[in-house]
């Protein structure tokens, strides 16, 4: 392999990134935001928006895309095998983390409290849905935001699901902040978001199902992933009970029962991955399937550190390598990204806060509900490197959306304090 350095080089990229997440992630702590948000802005220092302004020969060393090999009288470029490599540790890092937030959702919040959850989850899909939907079909023939042929009923799926998403994660991680955990307002949100993001998921599923352009085989892969959910929770899950017992018996997690938990996650990701659903559903699933419980609260400690700490703050930066907002560059660029933050603002934060105004709610809890749906995060970064991976946005648009979901992100916990974080949680 000619690139002798890449190991030395590859331990240089993490050493880079994770200061720097942990840099500018307690900076944003200081300013009110989570550690989250912290490494979304390291993700686009470290790309070419920032660094690669400022320090461009630097890097593009650091961070080389390419390898030039030499083949006899012919040469190739080929991905850089350190950013190969950076690519597969992120990737993992994401399996992990979406395994962890099955794991984190409880099915059971949805009792209860139906109507409301339903009113504003539908509103929380539909309104930003039809937004999305309206955006990509006026921009359909931009050759800067979509490749050239693209179907329209591929660019409505893509747009409309990624302006439906919410940071499921992140808005469990203010409430939890805010000791709003298990209250009426921390609940609704909670399953909320959660039927939110799995209505976003099944879009996206039924968009990368359907790329292929023979039908059978799109079929067959929405047909796939239904029978593998129904396999996972009817099969699996009553199986996995015996990782309870075991758990119960060893008074913690042991060495087999994790690497039984993390069997369970990799071959599930490996399924939908092949399904063409990508790896990051079946993790998903298998963390909804798990028991809860003492196997789940140890599971988690002993593996969310790492995942959070060493693997996932590669996928933010990963992102970041991809996001260079000089490609905003023009006038009308900025003014394509006000409209689509605008639409993502009023298609979540208020059709969301409205949503649950009629559903019964005050206003305060209304507008408190709506100002913490309106983030996307790590979810809307997880889509939209889907759709650049897959051909369905081009580079400009994928910046444009990167920098509303930062945007949308940064604003939910400054507004969620303004119009509730005052008032004593109910």
């Amino acid at each position: 392999m000619p690139a002798v350095d890449t190991l030395p080089r590859l331990f240089l990229q993490l050493v880079v990134i994770l200061a720097a997440c942990r840099l500018l992630g307690a900076l944003g702590r200081r300013l009110g935001q989570t550690q989250a948000v912290g490494e979304m802005v390291a993700g686009i220092v470290l790309g070419p928006s920032v660094l690669g302004a400022l320090a461009p020969v630097f890097q593009t060393w650091l961070f080389p895309q390419w390898l030039r090999v030499e083949a006899g009288a012919s040469a190739a470029s080929v991905p850089h095998p350190s950013m190969a490599i950076l690519f597969a540790l992120s990737q993992l890092g994401l399996v992990l983390y979406m395994f962890l937030v099955g794991l984190d959702l409880q099915l059971d919040q949805l009792a209860g409290r139906m109507r409301s959850v339903s009113v504003v989850s539908v509103a929380g899909i539909a309104v930003p849905f039809v937004l999305g939907a309206g955006v990509a079909l006026l921009f359909i023939g931009e050759p800067l935001f979509f490749p050239a042929g693209i179907r329209p009923l591929h660019a409505v799926l893509f747009t409309g699901a990624a302006m439906s998403i919410t940071a499921f994660p992140m808005l469990a991680r203010i409430i939890q902040e805010q000791g709003m955990a298990g209250t009426r307002v921390g609940t609704l949100a909670l399953a909320a978001g959660s039927v939110n993001d799995i209505v976003a998921w099944c879009l996206l599923a039924m968009l990368l199902a359907s790329l292929n352009a023979r039908p059978a085989i799109a079929l067959l892969a929405i047909a796939g992933g239904g029978l593998f959910a129904l396999f996972m929770f009817v099969v699996v899950r009553p199986a996995l009970r015996v990782l309870s017992r075991w758990t119960e018996r060893d008074h913690e997690v042991s060495a087999t029962t994790l690497l039984s938990v993390l069997l369970v996650v990799v071959a599930a990701a490996a399924v939908t991955d092949g399904l063409g659903l990508h790896a990051v559903g079946g993790a998903f699933v298998a963390g909804l399937v798990m028991p809860r419980g003492r196997l789940a609260v140890d599971v988690r400690r002993q593996m969310e550190n790492l995942t959070t700490t060493l693997l996932l703050p590669l996928f933010f930066v990963y992102s970041g390598l991809n996001t260079s907002i000089l490609l905003v560059n023009t006038p009308w660029l900025w003014m394509v990204t006000a409209l689509i933050v605008g639409c993502a603002v009023a298609g979540k934060a208020g059709a969301c806060s409205l949503a649950a105004r009629a559903a019964g709610e005050a206003w305060r809890e209304a507008l408190a509900i709506g100002s913490l749906m309106n983030a996307r995060g790590l979810m809307e970064l997880i889509i939209l490197n889907i759709g650049l991976q897959a051909g369905v946005i081009k580079p400009t648009l994928f910046t444009i959306l990167v920098l509303m979901a930062v945007l949308t992100t940064l604003m939910a916990s400054p507004l969620f304090r303004l119009v509730y974080g005052r008032h004593q949680a109910t």
